[in-house]
């Protein structure tokens, strides 16, 4: 079996936390490209992920404060999946992935590091893109700044 591993995260996950919630906080923060805030839909917005597991990892998340799939309104849930498919033809088309990763993580145990408001994740993936640097040396190695990212994705989503 093949592993995915992302040692990096531990620090995310383990470390201190920042009051309130980053799904609710950085879309009333006014500043889209600052917070890495791609598309603002009615009830959900896509947002690039500022510890991502590849270049272009995105997030998709209703911004109703809510913690499981069922606590969404049948339109929030229609449009979190539609925002979801939206990354994944916006990556197909900018970055040239050859797979993807895409899910939520409900719960800690199940890997959530914000487990109180859900989010999907859309993890471009190409052969061979992990490598032994985060194993060996804690580094993990993005090809472009999400800034840069962010730059390329945006015209993908107007």
């Amino acid at each position: 079996m093949d592993q995915l591993w992302a040692p990096w995260r531990g620090k995310f996950i383990e470390g201190s936390k920042t009051q309130g919630c980053i799904f609710c906080d950085l879309p009333r923060a006014g500043d889209d490209k600052k917070t890495l805030i791609l598309y603002r839909g009615a009830e959900a917005f896509v947002i690039m992920n500022a510890y991502p597991y590849a270049a272009g990892h995105l997030m998709v998340a209703p911004f109703r404060h809510a913690a499981r799939l069922a606590d969404l309104s049948r339109s929030e849930r229609a449009e979190v999946m539609d925002l979801a498919a939206r990354c994944e033809a916006a990556l197909t088309a900018a970055m040239k992935p050859e797979g993807f990763n895409a899910g939520f993580n409900l719960g800690k145990a199940a890997g959530a590091g914000v487990e109180a408001h859900l989010h999907c994740h859309i993890v471009p993936r190409w052969v061979g893109d992990t490598n032994f640097m985060p194993v060996l040396s804690d580094t993990r190695v993005i090809n472009q700044s999400l800034e840069e990212i962010y730059d390329r994705l945006k015209e993908y989503f107007k």
